[in-house]
């Protein structure tokens, strides 16, 4: 146990045999479930695991590939109903150190937080050695996340080491969360929905010699629709369905006019072009519209970042219970 609260490791590994021992071997004491799903590997991982002996560990295995959203869900569903507390999730490839698990899991724990990632940017160093177009990448999805989840405080959304509370998880709809790449952002767009208090901990990354085998021009496509996608759905229910908030009203307006505005400029810009001389008034019409409108929105971002569950609201954990 760990400050009173029973844990869970829940580690998903899809063709890990070489590195599953190690995470195993290396799981802190207090970790009282080590749930591995093997995502149906087509090397030796449920073999290495049943080897190891370790009475902590609970080996599930797909018979069908369901990524690693999948299998996280899998190792979830497999710690609560073994009593766990707090889940914690660890790579199969031994690139979460167990050392920062007591920094990951205290503010889930103890002070009040139902969800904590890590954070391998925590300070500008952070950056240093990887290439332009990834640090770029990394900025700009962080920040189509924050939009999305309604996370301001959050960065590095990728980020897969996280610890969440199991009376979190039972609120959460498991099963309509995004089972691919994009889990990790999905999740975090469930948990602001149901104003979940999230925090990040400053964690550096362990990197080894894998090589990712992620297809960047099926993974984005599908990222940005599931973004999209959960920005309305965040919208829809925090601003519209469960409190008719001034962020919604502000958001709508602010479209609605930045919209005719674009649609008028771009008629002037044509009217233009034709040699046709545009009056101050038509001006004004296209001018107007798009300076309240982006105003408008700006309020609406601000409230939005104001409205953040960013404040720990939930008391320690109740031992053995998931509860507060």
């Amino acid at each position: 146990m760990y400050q009173g609260a029973r844990i869970a490791a829940v580690v998903p590994a899809y063709k890990e045999e070489k590195m599953i021992s190690t995470v195993i071997d290396t799981m802190p004491d207090f970790i009282d479930f080590i749930v591995i799903v093997d995502d149906c590997s087509p090397d030796g991982t449920s073999e290495v695991v049943r080897s190891m002996g370790d009475p902590r560990v609970t080996l599930i295995r797909h018979e069908v590939n369901q990524g690693v959203g999948g299998a996280i869900i899998t190792g979830h569903k497999a710690a609560m109903e073994l009593g766990a507390d707090v889940n914690v999730i660890m790579a199969g490839d031994a690139q979460m150190d167990p050392t920062y698990l007591p920094s990951l899991l205290s503010p889930v724990t103890g002070d009040g937080f139902g969800f904590a990632k890590a954070n391998r940017f925590f300070a500008p160093e952070s950056f240093e050695g990887m290439p332009r177009h990834r640090v770029f990448g990394n900025i700009v999805l962080s920040f189509m996340t924050k939009l999305a989840s309604g996370y301001w405080n959050l960065f590095d959304p990728q980020n897969g080491y996280t610890a969440i509370r199991t009376s979190v998880l039972r609120r959460l709809p498991l099963d309509r969360v995004s089972r691919r790449y994009s889990f990790e952002n999905d999740l975090l767009i469930h948990l602001n929905i149901l104003q979940v208090p999230a925090v990040d901990v400053p964690i550096p990354a362990v990197y080894g010699d894998e090589v990712s085998s992620i297809k960047l021009s099926k993974v984005v496509p599908e990222l940005m629709n599931l973004l999209y996608r959960g920005f309305w759905r965040r919208v829809w229910y925090r601003y519209v369905l469960w409190s008719f908030s001034p962020i919604a009203l502000l958001l709508a307006l602010g479209l609605v006019m930045l919209t005719f505005g674009l649609i008028v400029a771009i008629w002037v810009c044509f009217q233009v072009a034709s040699s046709v001389v545009a009056t101050a008034a038509t001006v004004m019409l296209a001018a107007l519209p798009l300076m309240i409108g982006t105003q408008l929105l700006i309020s609406a971002l601000q409230l939005d970042i104001q409205a953040s569950p960013s404040e720990p609201v939930l008391g320690p954990i109740v031992k053995g219970s998931g509860r507060v």
